[in-house]
């Protein structure tokens, strides 16, 4: 993975439960992912919807341990973008806007928090991404 490709990356709530759950068929991925971002210094963003998001389906399946993981372990490492009230409104609009029943408003938040920041890559196991037009890493195989 070349760095002049990647100058900042944003991850994705799939790609925080893959590299939390030990159990995960994608946690390898996800560790060795993960680790050449923080080896290379890659900047790695999220937003706080995203981040909420984590927290509910970390604490849901995982428990209280992995939430600790997840605060002491990777959100050091994160620059955490904060959602505006304007911004809110604007993501509201395109979620309604999109009219599907699977891309959740998290998701457009994080297309969004990607467009305003110019970041062309997320880590994430969504296809949404892709679909948007983001490069996907790690690399997902195509859909049938």
């Amino acid at each position: 993975m070349p760095k002049s490709v990647m100058a900042m990356i944003l991850i994705d709530t799939s790609a925080l439960l893959a590299l939390l759950s030990l159990q995960d068929s994608l946690h390898p991925i996800a560790r060795q992912t993960w680790d050449y971002f923080v080896e290379e210094d890659i900047p790695i963003y999220a937003n706080n919807y995203l981040l909420v998001e984590a927290y509910a389906l970390l604490q849901n399946r995982l428990g209280m341990s992995a939430i600790r993981d997840l605060q002491e372990k990777i959100v050091p490492w994160l620059q955490t973008e904060w959602i505006s009230i304007r911004q809110h409104q604007e993501i509201v609009e395109i979620f309604i806007t999109a009219n599907r029943r699977r891309l959740s408003l998290v998701d457009c938040a994080s297309f969004a928090t990607m467009r305003r920041l110019g970041i062309r890559t997320a880590f994430t196991f969504d296809p949404h991404f892709a679909e948007q037009g983001f490069e996907v890493l790690p690399a997902l195989p195509p859909t049938p």
